[in-house]
């Protein structure tokens, strides 16, 4: 039986940091308040030339490298992105030119901060199906371009950022299970409902959120869909080695580890440092832990994101 297994990370942030102190001298807010309520001290910025598919292309080269393959070994490429280059073509096709591989299939996944679960869910299939060797997700997010600078509940909440990984077939299990779900109902909650129609921009393109429910919902579902992964596997909470959530704020990672009964030093936290970068969070503390030690070889990760759709997904990871 053929299996899929991580076997490279990768990551990238822009140049450009930004403390809560600086953001304060643009937006009413104060250092102290943000930490207080989020637990972020600092993020990073993209340039204004900086695409999603720049940001993509330097955290799957790195990822690659760490394979220990080459860009023309991959025989799938998706990204998961709420902040696409373009309309179309899609942000995968363009990542495909940028790293020159040709012909294989390349797509979009947009779920949100959820969207690098669900793109691992995918390839997983893919490769479990036979149909490709190996699969480089990415999650690359550009979301400081969709935020209200006036609306300080909201844009000290983000940052741009890409986080990828390689996944390879093997002959013993290394994801070992994945839930996905969404809830159209709940769209009201966190979107950004704006579009384009006849080169115009219809309706607000901006990021809206009601924090309170966001919470609420977030770390309800996070706990179910967690145990829900972990059943699939025959496991408890006590097997996990390490659990890395999305990252959107400090106070629904320590509510989701407290439902779990997981250790919150058990618990992967980037959130203080990169801010909330969407569908690029999970695998952009992801890599950082493998980097610095922390993840080792035989270790199970539990993998968890929720965003807005509302979107959210498990996935329990052997490295």
């Amino acid at each position: 039986m053929t299996y899929s297994r991580i076997i490279g990370t990768g990551s990238y942030l822009p140049s450009n940091l930004v403390t809560n102190a600086e953001l304060a001298t643009r937006v009413d807010t104060s250092d102290e308040w943000i930490r207080a309520r989020t637990g972020i001290c600092q993020r990073y910025m993209a340039a204004p030339e900086q695409t999603s598919s720049a940001l993509a292309f330097e955290s799957a080269q790195r990822a690659i490298a760490s394979a220990g393959i080459t860009p023309d070994d991959i025989g799938l490429i998706i990204v998961a992105t709420s902040t696409p280059d373009f309309i179309f073509p899609s942000t995968a096709c363009l990542l495909q030119g940028k790293l020159g591989i040709k012909r294989c299939p390349a797509f979009d996944v947009q779920a949100v901060c959820s969207g690098f679960i669900y793109a691992l869910d995918i390839a997983d299939k893919f490769i479990r199906s036979g149909s490709c060797k190996y699969a480089l997700v990415v999650g690359a997010e550009v979301f400081s371009r969709l935020l209200d600078w006036s609306d300080r509940g909201t844009c000290v909440l983000f940052g741009d950022g890409s986080g990828a990984v390689v996944l390879g077939a093997s002959e013993t299990p290394g994801v070992h299970a994945s839930v996905l779900h969404a809830d159209g109902s709940q769209a009201g909650i966190l979107s950004t409902p704006g579009q384009i129609c006849g080169g115009e921009i219809l309706g607000d393109p901006f990021v809206r959120m009601d924090g309170q429910a966001v919470f609420k919902f977030a770390v309800r579902v996070l706990d179910e869909v967690a145990r829900e992964a972990l059943d699939l596997c025959g496991m408890q909470p006590s097997d996990v080695d390490w659990l890395i959530p999305h990252q959107a704020n400090v106070r629904i990672l320590e509510a989701t580890a407290k439902k779990l009964g997981i250790d919150t030093a058990r618990v992967v936290v980037t959130v203080d440092q990169h801010a909330n970068t969407s569908a690029a969070s999970i695998p952009l503390a992801l890599d950082v832990a493998v980097r610095d030690g922390r993840i080792k070889p035989g270790q199970k990760i539990l993998l968890e994101g929720v965003g807005g759709g509302f979107t959210w997904g498990a996935a329990l990871v052997e490295m």
